[in-house]
């Protein structure tokens, strides 16, 4: 087994600061991001800052599969539980405090080690937001309704028609963007996908290292059965349960993520259990699809094809060497 190195000093340099590095860790569900990343944070004594969209809620812990107590307990994990499910989040506001979240580590001398499968947050943190509209909660609501009432494939349709370039790169069913851009275009008269190529997500405020995690088809489809599996037994029927119960509709986006979406429709008696989880395991294996899409047609992404033999402190060891060259890199600059 390839052993972790010890290092002299875990801080950064003042050198290092001044270029803002920041390491990402990306890949999709159930490829192993999130035990790969304690072992690279204690190794360099830093810290993990989520890039999840579905771990900001407060609350819902087994169906976002959190990092345990005794991984956080190990390794300080930020930008998680930070709203409850009923409150509006968006790649804006993940930005916002993601960088606070950054700049602090920058102070203490720390290395910003960002990990997570949300494409548009990272995007979003290392790239900037282009300049359209701010969310209008009242468009928003009548889009909602609209769907409610018509269905997503109406919405999805609409889109087609007045912005078919952002229609090519949404998932019909991807509700909360659908909405989103129908509502740019309602607010401001302009597709949002011109406002994208406008901005080209152009802004570099960081000197970045992206590290993908990546497995073979076959055994990523295992690993998302065995955790789907893994979290069923460990009380995400009991978890969906408790959110409806305090008042959290069916139809929030928070409760509209993989798993809570299913088991909540099992438990309104629209199938059985058995038709849930094929539901459930059917979606997030298309789901794992989609984010490796995303991220293979983001530049600059380094990829590590992780073997089925292959143990989490080997992984750990192979992203420590690029993360360890990549700052002797940026050391070299001063």
């Amino acid at each position: 087994m390839m052993a972790i190195s010890a290092r002299a000093t875990c801080r950064l340099s003042e050198t290092q600061i001044r270029c803002k590095p920041v390491v990402v860790m990306v890949g999709p569900t159930a490829a192993g991001k999130s035990r790969v990343a304690v072992e690279v944070a204690k190794a360099f004594e830093t810290e993990v800052l989520t890039a999840d969209s579905r771990q900001v809620y407060r609350g819902m812990d087994v169906g976002t599969d959190k990092p345990a107590p005794e991984e956080r307990q190990a390794v300080p994990h930020r930008l998680i539980d930070l709203v409850d499910p009923d409150e509006t989040f968006n790649a804006g506001l993940y930005r916002r405090q993601a960088v606070n979240e950054i700049e602090r580590l920058y102070r203490d001398c720390r290395l910003p080690l960002v990990v997570g499968g949300t494409g548009l947050y990272v995007r979003t943190l290392l790239k900037g937001l282009c300049d359209a509209p701010p969310a209008d909660p009242i468009v928003r609501t009548a889009l909602r309704l609209e769907a409610k009432d018509q269905g997503y494939e109406h919405l999805y349709a609409r889109l087609v028609e007045v912005d078919p370039v952002a229609a090519a790169r949404l998932h019909p069913r991807d509700e909360s963007k659908v909405i989103r851009t129908l509502e740019v275009y309602q607010l401001s008269g302009r597709r949002m996908s011109e406002f994208q190529q406008e901005h080209g997500f152009a802004e570099r405020p960081f000197s970045t290292l992206i590290i993908g995690l990546a497995r073979d088809r076959g055994a990523l489809y295992r690993r998302i059965e065995e955790r789907i599996d893994w979290q069923l037994a460990r009380g995400l029927i009991e978890e969906t349960k408790q959110l409806l119960a305090q008042g959290y509709r069916r139809d929030s986006a928070a409760m509209k993520g993989l798993g809570y979406r299913q088991v909540a429709e099992h438990l309104a008696g629209e199938y059985d259990v058995a038709e849930m989880v094929r539901r459930f395991k059917r979606d997030t294996r298309h789901f794992s699809k989609r984010q490796m899409t995303w991220f293979r047609k983001e530049p600059g992404v380094q990829w590590l094809t992780i073997e089925e033999s292959e143990s989490v402190h080997h992984t750990a060891a192979l992203v420590i060497g690029q993360v360890d060259r990549f700052l002797t890199t940026l050391g070299d600059q001063g």
